[in-house]
């Protein structure tokens, strides 16, 4: 079970409340999610759920997943030594569409509010990670695991607490080198040691004297609004995935913004002239 003090749940009732709420968590980190019921998974989770019900495979998967790309990625690169670096590895592989066990988190909780609402199914949940308490934080089974040592900046951590599959620790962090599109989210990779346990359960896990995880519910009435204001923020899906995929994915929203009264004034003005 997850104790309050891990977690707490905080029903709104409009855009105004989520954007004072957001103004005071200073420091924490975001992801949204277009479901309210969805668990904090990963995508890689979500897949190997979908097609792989045996759980004790699932390191094995991982694997193979990992090796197949390093042995074909380089000949889309320039620089083949970005796959020699486990964290950098696996952003790449994230941000070109496999699954992997990164959760992608925004320092922007209106970055995170825009993909909870993008494509809404539902009511919505933007979750807030307590990083700065998180920091300090260290998992019960073993407090010697803290975040500094499990770092997966440094070569050989990832084998060691995160691969095999059996350590409830999280790490969260930014490669040493970050791509265009994390530095367009403002992202923060947030990284479970196990794929089949929640991120909420495995936070539970962790002693703190704060709440490492809030869960804001977003109405569902709140997204047209909502939208309205992260387009004037220039938070849209052309800023958020930069080239040409990005302004061909913002289309979508443009199709939903009723310009046609502007596009009335706009000739009425001209034939008045």
């Amino acid at each position: 079970m997850l104790s309050d003090q891990t977690i707490q749940h905080v029903k709104l009732s409009s855009w105004a409340d989520f954007a004072q709420a957001a103004d005071q968590l200073e420091g924490w980190v975001f992801r949204g999610q277009p479901n309210e019921d969805w668990p904090l998974v990963s995508s890689l989770t979500r897949h190997l759920a979908r097609y792989c019900p045996d759980t004790t495979l699932w390191p094995l998967r991982e694997e193979r997943a990992i090796r197949v790309f390093r042995r074909k990625a380089h000949v889309y690169l320039q620089d083949g030594s970005v796959l020699e670096d486990d964290l950098r590895c696996l952003a790449l592989m994230q941000h070109h569409g496999a699954p992997t066990r990164l959760v992608d988190f925004t320092k922007s909780p209106f970055v995170a509010a825009f993909f909870a609402l993008w494509h809404l199914q539902g009511d919505a949940a933007v979750f807030a990670l307590n990083t700065p308490a998180l920091w300090k934080a260290a998992p019960r089974f073993d407090p010697s695991l803290h975040r500094d040592v499990i770092d997966l900046r440094k070569p050989g951590n990832y084998q060691r607490y995160f691969a095999n599959n059996n350590h409830g620790l999280v790490w969260f962090g930014e490669p040493n080198q970050m791509d265009a599109r994390l530095v367009a989210q403002s992202g923060i990779l947030v990284v479970p040691g196990m794929l089949d346990v929640p991120l909420e359960t495995l936070l539970a896990g962790y002693d703190s004297d704060e709440p490492l995880l809030r869960k804001f519910i977003l109405p569902a009435q709140v997204r047209e609004e909502a939208l309205r204001a992260l387009y004037r923020m220039n938070i849209t899906a052309a800023t958020l995935f930069p080239g040409l995929d990005g302004l061909a994915r913002s289309i979508g929203y443009e199709l939903e913004m009723v310009w046609e009264q502007l596009i009335v004034d706009y000739r009425q003005r001209l034939s008045t002239d």
